[in-house]
């Protein structure tokens, strides 16, 4: 009885693994509560372009840039992305959701998804939101 029970589980087990590597690919929604998400910058590109999560969940944004230049992550709605689109602020205050990087630098910023929805994350200095840094935190 004991062989069949465990035979079951590896069996279950295996049936789950497989059902993950073999869905759409999307990674279960993170939270709620505080999670951690960390976020490379190499050769002007976010290494994670999607990021999601349940209402109520705080995302702490660790983000390593390991280029020689200088970065910055937004995050937030269509109204926080409209006061940056320009790209003139050369470094952040402290503030939710924002965080400036120097060339090899590291450092974090924490924002709370309350509302269900899709929220942007970016790099508004000249020219890197046209080669592509960007990607969206999507909220359920």
């Amino acid at each position: 009885m004991v062989a069949v029970a465990v035979a079951l589980a590896v069996t279950t087990a295996g049936l789950v693994v497989d059902a993950r590597a073999t869905g759409d690919g999307a990674d279960p929604p993170l939270g709620p509560g505080l999670v951690a998400v960390d976020v490379g910058i190499h050769h002007s590109r976010f290494s994670v372009e999607r990021v999601r999560v349940r209402r109520g969940t705080v995302v702490r944004f660790v983000v390593t840039n390991d280029d020689p230049i200088a970065h910055e992550l937004v995050v937030g709605g269509d109204d926080v992305h409209d006061r940056h689109v320009s790209g003139s602020e050369a470094v952040h205050p402290p503030v939710p959701g924002e965080v400036s990087l120097a060339a090899g630098d590291t450092g974090v910023t924490t924002l709370a998804f309350d509302q269900p929805g899709s929220y942007r994350f970016a790099c508004h200095l000249p020219g890197h939101l046209a080669y592509g840094m960007h990607g969206e935190v999507a909220v359920s």
